[in-house]
């Protein structure tokens, strides 16, 4: 089954969500046969599966109002922000893990071209490939650390990707943004004599698009109550560091660095791509030739969790309002804007400039109106 395939039978039979009403177990169980007669699938949701698939069927369908279970971290962490030890080294079985957490069971959706699962929550839909580290949520491409495995008859993920993956999105509450004095500082990518990379139709720079998307972006978040500053407000160059003391200055709640991407001269790849900084022990998506150090720990690393919730959240509102080809919520190390931010940062590549049909969409206003327009939206 193809994983547009995938997501739409998933979509269909939908699900209950997290366990609202018992504590998850303190030591690890095997999750109880499946006895006679009862449905294959223990977080299929009649009421649920009634509603129209589509984004808005992956929402919630437990009681908002029920009280949320005690979860605890697993493996627990001893210091907020750092990575233990033991999630770095151990392998779990994934209906372990689902059962602590008071989640379904996973389900075998297809053997072929590729064994895939799913598993979800009242949060949505998480699909797994067996041997690789794509997985989807909600429809939306994300990034593992390590492909799941196959061992004696269980799925096994590793303890990172648990704790640094599912766990946020399956099992967390969504991320809570500031209700009083919002401070957001959105980043212009590159400026002055750094121009970024060029369009393919006729050599504009980065520099000139990212800068009037932010400018279109600023008024529309100030609407919605959040105070708003930008790294430039023309065509200079700001070293990475300033932009992050910039910041750090303004008492950021978040910080997001606007960009377009490029592979010139190669033409041919496109569309959306969203990142954030790579947790500790765990290889990144991409490298671009840089070194990829897995104990590095960074600052921004204290904020794992919500760099990945507000990826997701923003690149799933740009996918939606653009159509761009989706390329997935990435983890990198090499992007030095975000490595010493102390609130949840990303960077958003949205487009490339080496992609004729991208560059077109790119060099319209009216499509730059979409982009700030999406991003308002999603932090609304």
């Amino acid at each position: 089954m193809s994983k547009p395939l995938a997501v739409i039978f998933v979509a269909v039979i939908l699900l209950a969500g997290c366990a609202t009403t018992s504590t998850p177990p303190k030591e690890i169980i095997s999750s109880p046969p499946r006895s006679e007669g009862s449905p294959s699938l223990n977080w299929f949701d009649e009421g649920a599966a009634q509603k129209s698939f589509g984004w808005q069927a992956f929402g919630p369908v437990a009681n908002p109002g029920a009280a949320r279970p005690n979860i605890q971290r697993w493996p627990p962490t001893a210091v907020p922000g750092s990575t233990s030890a033991a999630a770095m080294m151990t392998w779990v079985p994934l209906n372990n893990w689902s059962a602590r957490y008071g989640i379904g069971k996973p389900h075998l959706l297809s053997d072929l071209p590729v064994t895939t699962y799913a598993i979800g929550s009242s949060s949505g839909v998480m699909v797994l490939e067996i041997g690789s580290r794509d997985a989807t949520w909600n429809g939306v491409q994300i990034n593992l650390g390590f492909g799941p495995q196959f061992i004696d008859d269980q799925i096994f993920l590793n303890g990172l990707d648990l704790q640094k993956n599912l766990e946020p999105l399956l099992c967390e509450p969504p991320l809570a943004l500031p209700q009083n004095n919002r401070v957001i500082v959105i980043d212009p990518g590159h400026g002055g004599i750094n121009s970024g990379t060029h369009s393919v139709l006729d050599g504009r720079p980065e520099k000139e698009f990212t800068l009037d998307w932010a400018r279109r972006l600023a008024p529309l978040l100030e609407q919605e109550g959040w105070q708003v500053f930008l790294t430039r407000t023309g065509d200079v160059d700001i070293p990475l560091i300033d932009r992050v003391m910039f910041a750090e200055a303004h008492h950021a709640d978040l910080f997001i660095s606007l960009h377009f991407n490029s592979l010139a001269p190669e033409k041919k790849p496109a569309g959306l791509e969203t990142y954030c900084l790579t947790p500790t022990g765990m290889p990144s998506t991409l490298t671009r030739g840089n070194a990829d150090i897995w104990a590095e720990n960074f600052p921004n690393n204290a904020y794992d969790t919500q760099n990945l919730e507000l990826a997701v959240r923003l690149h799933t509102a740009l996918l939606r309002a653009t159509g761009l080809e989706d390329h997935g919520v990435n983890r990198a190390r090499f992007i030095g804007v975000l490595h010493k931010q102390r609130c949840p940062a990303v960077l958003i590549e949205a487009g490339f400039l080496s992609n004729p049909s991208d560059a077109k969409l790119i060099e319209t206003p009216s499509f730059r109106q979409k982009l700030a327009e999406a991003v308002a939206t999603a932090l609304k």
